[in-house]
Formats: structure tokens, C-alpha cells, sequence
């Protein structure tokens, strides 16, 4: 039986279905064809690349036996949440961005860092390996209080942190 979908608002319904098809030991191809899809379509589905359309709700709904809505309003539910989070990623505040060095978060798009969500592991890289510059912005934005308390929990891998919490908030981390 397919999870209560209130429970699972916000879930790709690629991840439940594919759930379903292991639990009930359906191979999704055999299950495609038994649809009238084709296996990349439910493949992609599977794996998240791919809503669901309403005609494709329908079928699922009829070959699993449950309500032919299920499906599309996961879609909807997961759709209404990406867009909740792209808004907010969009009204959260920001440092002044200009002012970081593209290599200090060389592995990640700095237009996309939750800066609260992140906040340790950002004051970690910044305390780490930022420049006069780049601590001083985040130490304006998070406030000392914040990012004191951030270090105390942080991990202690490079010795350029322990210093340069010394030198900006004058504590020792030692």
C-alpha cells in the first residue's frame, strides 16, 4: 500500500513509485511497457529527472490499484515545495557575494549557499581559508556572538582557523 500522501507532501513521486515497483517486485521496464510507456520515461521518472503528467497519473493509479490523483498530487505537492524553496532562496539574505574569492567555494555555486541552513560549514571554510576580507563579511553578517559559537563546535582540521579565530574574535579555540 502506497504511503498516506500527507506524510510524504514534497517527495518526488519518481522516489515513491520506485519504491512501489521494488516493494510489490515489478521491473520498471516490464511495468512500462505494461503501460503503453516507454522504459526511459518511467526510468526517468524513477529517478527524479521527470514529473508526472496527468495522463500518466492515471495509468499508475489504475495499474496500482489506488486513486488516479495519487501520483499528480505528489507532483503538485513537490512542485508547490521547489518553488517555496527557489523563493526563498531568492528573499533570504546574503553576504555582500563580491567580496568572496570564486575559490574559496570552488566546489559549489555560491549563488546557491543557504547561508543559514550552512552557516557552520560557511564560517568553517571562511575561518579556514578566507582572506582579511572574506572573515570580516561573514563575522558582519552572522554577528560574532554567532560565528563564536559556530567555531566552538567546529571541528579543528586546518591550524589557520584556531588563528584566525584569535586574531578577528579574539578567543582561543585551543
Amino acid at each position: 500500500m502506497l504511503p498516506d500522501i500527507t506524510k510524504i507532501k514534497g517527495v518526488h513521486p519518481g522516489a515513491v513509485l520506485s519504491r512501489e515497483l521494488k516493494k510489490r517486485g515489478l521491473e520498471s521496464k516490464q511495468f512500462a511497457l505494461a503501460l503503453g510507456e516507454y522504459p526511459q520515461t518511467i526510468n526517468a521518472i524513477s529517478k527524479g529527472r521527470r514529473g508526472i503528467n496527468p495522463l500518466l497519473s492515471i495509468k499508475l493509479g489504475n495499474a496500482l490499484g489506488i486513486y488516479a490523483e495519487y501520483f499528480m498530487l505528489l507532483q503538485t505537492y513537490y512542485e508547490v515545495e521547489k518553488a517555496q524553496k527557489e523563493l526563498l532562496m531568492k528573499e533570504q539574505a546574503k553576504p555582500d557575494r563580491v567580496i568572496f574569492n570564486k575559490l574559496l567555494f570552488w566546489d559549489t555555486d555560491i549563488t546557491k549557499i543557504e547561508w543559514q541552513r550552512q552557516k557552520n560549514a560557511v564560517i568553517r571554510r571562511v575561518f579556514e581559508r578566507g582572506t582579511e576580507a572574506e572573515i570580516k563579511e561573514i563575522i558582519s553578517f552572522y554577528g560574532a556572538k554567532t560565528v563564536e559559537d559556530s567555531l566552538r563546535k567546529t571541528p579543528r582540521y586546518l591550524h589557520s582557523l584556531v588563528q584566525n579565530a584569535g586574531k578577528y574574535l579574539q578567543i582561543s579555540l585551543n
